[in-house]
């Protein structure tokens, strides 16, 4: 059906703009739209595989035959009548043209038909090699020959899906058992200490290895094992009392050195000042090299040579200390260094392409004697720079290891051939990277798919609705994943799962979108209209009118002494500059003025009128690449335009607020739920049903990478491609890739990572 009943007319389905379809979905779901011919209840339907149409949902009978469209009355008409004439309908010079064609669904055209190949294994045969295949666990020829090649540097190339963990188990007990090599004298370093408990118990089953021999291995994350090095040999100064193991603990040290600095705890991102320290130590630059980018970065290296004194003075460590001191002990005593190079005969390193500079240092250090450094990997699934991790280490492997030997294992036994040849055409744009190209093991003829949403908003509705139809028809909710680039572009996606039935788990714990630091600012003005004695509203807004905190203990006094409320006591501070004094002064009025307005144009005045613009400009996320200030305000803006009010939108936010605390406590309890995670976190799992959200420049690839790419730099760029191909690897089955017209409320375009695949018409 393409007409419906709405407020006291009839409408027609072609008639309506694209930006009004969401609200029409929404005021559907409240039963605000009836059939013209029978009178029942309909709905608009938004999903991912069928066009835009009304349907009668309490009942499974076919719809009503539509009204002649001369009888429907177009929503926006292009003319209107005056005076006998025909006049053009009127439209705002500065208004951006929104007026959007819907886009059905495009699926993407397979350059390449698929061709079973036999996967051969090799004819080199031993006993242990028979004795796994006797056991079902067998290889194709380039996984026997990772297993079997066990003397020497061996590079594992491995791609997504090529059964990576198979083969470092199975090559982990070919060395035991084949060699008979003590289990003592292997090192297994893995990212995760769950991934090291998963490859011991896998390792448990293959023949002929038992619980207590798998047990001796030395296996676990780099820091756990180099830190029980440095525990065996000097207690007293690593044990964990010392330990700095909490982020408030470490954040307190920084803030103590930012009162001297005069940084003021709501303005600066003491939290992202950590992460750059950790990025420096992980590096291997110390304070005093240090060479600032910014004036945040300068500030930060003055917090680091505090933070990395005091630590000292106080006999304390962190995480990152435990490397650092590992090979500090190598360094000053290389006898002891020559016992464990001496001890260690094998080493094995998964997720070689995440390895930071002191890492790989620790293991060059260690396999000195012997060479005999297995490192697994994939380059193109290195996604981690932010934290130090260099994919070049994986890269110029060979030249740091002589005579390395080099074995891609390339078959991808997780997705078809439709997704694989998908995520092959994307990665191809990337030109640091070792060439090679996966190939899949069966096709099902099902290819992965582009959808054009208008918006965040209708991009999660038309996802939730194709959510609701597969899992009618048998899927489960743990079936589906749905990723994103960064936490904010879960924000329509989280409010949509929240309002349904079904269960669903977010796989960070990132804080709510209505408590992130300038969105939260800005609200507090909305809550100090609605209550002008709310005192947490007053401290968020302190900020944003460049008050220190310690002014909130003086408006509590002069709100006693005037018997006024806490906002009218913003305008009795005495600052010492008559300039800001004048502007608290004007604050009253304008705050009350909020409450008159509807949410956008109540955003429009806090930021222009109540100069929160030039705070975000000042402020931002200072130091954070990522996400910025002025985008959460635009997210905001898409947020707000439901809402008729700012009581409606601060009862929403609220309400959202609650329900991320409370998912995050149901989460944990829920097998079967569908996930809603970061690419970051998504690498290595997989999952029958991917979304990726938001395909379009400026989000995947984020801006830091455009502007850093028309800097000269495209690095970063080509870690945004491998993140795209770490999303498009994770389906199992079906994939759905996201391309919004708008983002953010601007016009989109889709990501240039896509624009080389090929779409059927």
């Amino acid at each position: 059906m393409q007409t419906a009943y709405y407020k006291e007319k009839i409408i027609n389905l072609p008639g309506i703009r694209r930006e009004d379809f969401q609200k029409l979905y929404e005021d559907g779901k409240k039963g605000l739209l009836s059939c013209p011919v029978c009178g029942a209840p309909v709905r608009l339907y938004l999903g991912i595989h069928n066009r835009p149409h009304f349907y009668h949902h309490l009942s499974k009978a076919a719809a009503c035959s539509d009204l002649p469209i001369q009888d429907a009355a177009e929503e926006h008409p292009e003319h209107t009548e005056w005076g006998g004439f025909r006049l053009p309908t009127a439209r705002g010079i500065t208004a951006e043209e929104k007026e959007v064609a819907y886009k059905p669904s495009q699926a993407l055209r397979i350059k390449r038909p698929f061709t079973k190949k036999p996967v051969l294994s090799s004819e080199k045969q031993d006993s242990y090699i028979e004795k796994l295949k006797d056991a079902g666990i067998s290889f194709d020829s380039n996984q026997q020959t990772a297993v079997t090649h066990t003397e020497g540097p061996l590079l594992i190339l491995a791609g997504a899906g090529s059964g990576k963990t198979r083969v470092l188990t199975a090559r982990t007990a070919y060395i035991l058992k084949q060699l008979k090599v003590p289990a003592n004298s292997m090192m297994l370093v893995t990212f995760t200490a769950k991934a090291a408990g998963e490859m011991k118990k896998r390792l448990i089953g293959y023949p002929g290895v038992y619980q207590d021999e798998a047990q001796r291995i030395v296996s676990g994350t780099f820091h756990s094992i180099f830190y029980k090095i440095l525990l065996h040999h000097n207690r007293d100064k690593w044990s964990g009392e010392h330990l700095l193991k909490k982020d408030w603990q470490r954040e307190q040290i920084v803030k103590d050195a930012g009162r001297t600095l005069s940084l003021d705890e709501k303005e600066f991102a003491y939290d992202l000042a950590l992460q750059q320290i950790g990025l420096w130590k992980n590096s291997m630059i110390l304070p005093k090299g240090v060479k600032p980018q910014s004036s945040w970065e300068e500030k930060t290296a003055l917090l680091y040579q505090h933070y990395e004194e005091t630590k000292d003075r106080s006999g304390l460590f962190d995480f990152d200390d435990m490397l650092l001191g590992c090979h500090s002990l190598f360094v000053d005593e290389p006898q002891l260094l020559e016992s464990y190079q001496n001890r260690f005969t094998y080493f094995l390193i998964d997720e070689f392409q995440d390895i930071n500079k002191v890492q790989y240092e620790l293991i060059k250090m260690l396999s000195a004697r012997t060479n005999n450094v297995c490192a697994v990997g994939d380059d193109d699934q290195s996604i981690y720079a932010f934290r130090g991790s260099d994919p070049s280490y994986l890269l110029e492997f060979e030249r740091d290891f002589p005579g390395a030997e080099v074995v891609t294992l390339n078959q991808n036994y997780r997705s078809p051939h439709e997704i694989v040849e998908t995520a092959n055409s994307i990665i191809a744009g990337n030109t640091k990277r070792h060439q090679k190209e996966m190939k899949a093991q069966y096709s099902h003829e099902i290819k992965p798919m582009l959808f054009y949403p208008f918006d965040e908003e209708e991009e999660a509705t038309m996802i939730l609705t194709d959510l609701q139809e597969k899992i009618e028809q048998g899927a489960k909710p743990s079936h589906f994943a749905i990723l994103f680039r960064t936490n904010t572009g879960s924000r329509a996606m989280f409010e949509r799962l929240a309002s349904s039935s079904l269960p669903f788990k977010l796989e960070q714990d990132n804080e709510s979108f209505y408590e992130r630091f300038m969105v939260r600012g800005l609200l507090a003005y909305f809550r100090l209209a609605i209550n002008e004695d709310d005192s947490e509203a007053v401290r968020s807004i302190l900020p944003s009118l460049f008050l220190k905190q310690s002014v909130f203990r003086d408006l509590q006094a002069e709100s006693i002494l005037k018997d006024c409320s806490m906002l009218e006591a913003l305008s009795h501070v005495k600052t010492g500059f008559a300039f800001q004094e004048q502007k608290l002064k004007k604050l009253v009025p304008m705050v009350r003025s909020l409450a008159m307005l509807s949410p956008l144009a109540a955003i429009e005045r806090v930021e222009k009128e109540l100069g929160y613009q030039d705070f975000i400009k000042k402020r931002g996320s200072e130091g954070n690449k990522m996400e910025k200030g002025s985008d959460d305000i635009r997210d905001l803006r898409v947020a707000a335009r439901k809402f008729k009010n700012i009581s409606e939108l601060i009862d929403h936010a609220d309400h959202m607020t609650a329900m991320n605390k409370e998912i995050k406590v149901l989460g944990k309890r829920h097998d079967d739920a569908v996930i809603l995670s970061t690419i970051h976190r998504s690498k290595g799992l997989e999952y029958k049903y991917v979304y990726v959200l938001g395909a379009v420049d400026g989000s995947l690839p984020h801006d830091y990478a455009l502007d850093s790419a028309r800097n000269g730099d495209l690095l970063p760029l080509e870690e945004e491609r491998r993140l795209l191909y770490v999303a498009v690897t994770r389906a199992m089955e079906q994939l759905f890739i996201s391309v919004p017209i708008y983002r953010r409320g601007r016009k989109a375009h889709p990501s240039r990572f896509l624009t080389q695949l090929p779409k059927i018409q």
